[in-house]
């Protein structure tokens, strides 16, 4: 019998598949499908400041919007105050209540307070660790490279000193060196590594001039840039290495632990094929692991790594050089004719 025990975020899971944070993980019926399907762990749906910070601002506005409309009347509503993350901790609570396997809280927030208030109120709830959103969009040019990393550092750093439970770190790939980064991050203590934050990418209706919001999930095969940093990081950090975006089979989870991952993160795959589909790709890594005569995850993790590929550029190259160099012969196996 193949075993597929392995660590995410420093925690023992029983199978690689983690479900990644997603509205998928508000409904609590969904939440027990992805499970009994086979999933070792959940990440639960994000919880944004931006989005909590808005949400006062509209609910002051709507309560004064007809302030002081009659002599004799300065406010039409009592007091009343925005509750926060209140609700985001109260479902966090139903949905582990709900689980066996793990559950992570995922955060994403501004200020480096509210980060290190939110961390410690989301450990309250008694979920099982906590995965932070660090990414940084450049937005002007007098901003140096160097200082949204310096603060992400500084925010890990506060974080970990407040609370106790594994802390993950689900970071963008936009960084002057991301291994450096990644190293930096490492020696603060950080438990594991989500390799990558999709972030929104805007588009333009050009029909109607405007900018739109479009509903993009990943395709089959963008796992290649978490590939290519997996396989770069294997054995040069503790803590553990997560992948995701465009993990639909059981072969691409071999892939990815065969650079080096420890576990994956699944979304789309769910969201097109319902959470039924988890039980599919475990039993594809199976049946892959048993016709390679392999037992365990660790019969093969790492195996095509840099530090064990006899390809020592597998990972750094950047450029097409095998494809310009064997033009002809690659166009006969491949005419477009």
């Amino acid at each position: 019998m193949t075993k597929l025990e392995t660590k995410f975020m420093g925690i023992d899971i029983k199978n690689p598949i983690v479900v990644g944070a997603s509205n998928l993980s508000q409904n609590a019926e969904t939440l027990v499908k992805m499970e009994k399907a086979g999933a070792a762990a959940i990440v639960y749906k994000s919880l944004f400041e931006e989005q909590i910070q808005y949400e006062k601002i509209q609910m002051e506005e709507d309560l004064h919007e007809y302030d002081e409309r009659h002599a004799e009347m300065i406010s039409t509503h009592p007091g009343l105050k925005h509750a926060g993350p209140k609700e985001y901790l109260l479902n966090l609570k139903e949905a582990k209540k709900a689980l066996s396997v793990p559950l992570i809280a995922s955060l994403n927030a501004v200020e480096k307070e509210t980060w290190v208030e939110y961390a410690q109120l989301i450990e309250e709830t008694g979920v099982d660790g906590l995965e932070l959103n660090l990414y940084s969009i450049p937005g002007y040019t007098e901003s140096e490279a160097a200082e949204p990393e310096n603060q992400q550092i500084e925010i890990l750093k506060a974080v970990k000193k407040v609370v106790n439970f594994p802390i993950s770190v689900k970071l963008g790939p936009f960084y002057t060196n991301t291994l450096s980064v990644i190293s930096k991050m490492d020696k603060v203590g950080v438990n594991g590594y989500v390799l990558f934050n999709r972030l929104f990418q805007p588009d333009i209706d050009t029909d109607k001039e405007k900018h739109h919001i479009p509903f993009n999930l990943s395709k089959e095969g963008d796992y290649k840039l978490s590939l290519r940093y997996a396989g770069m990081l294997y054995n040069n950090v503790q803590g553990n290495i997560c992948s995701n975006t465009g993990i639909y089979t059981g072969k691409d989870i071999a892939k990815l632990l065969l650079a080096g991952s420890d576990s994956v993160q699944v979304v789309s795959a769910i969201y097109k094929h319902k959470p039924e589909h988890i039980a599919t790709m475990l039993e594809e890594l199976e049946s892959w692991m048993k016709s390679h005569s392999y037992n365990s995850l660790k019969d093969f993790q790492g195996k095509l790594s840099q530090t064990s590929t006899k390809d020592k550029f597998a990972y750094t190259r950047a450029q097409y050089i095998d494809i310009l160099m064997n033009a002809e012969e690659i166009i006969k196996k491949h005419p477009t004719g």
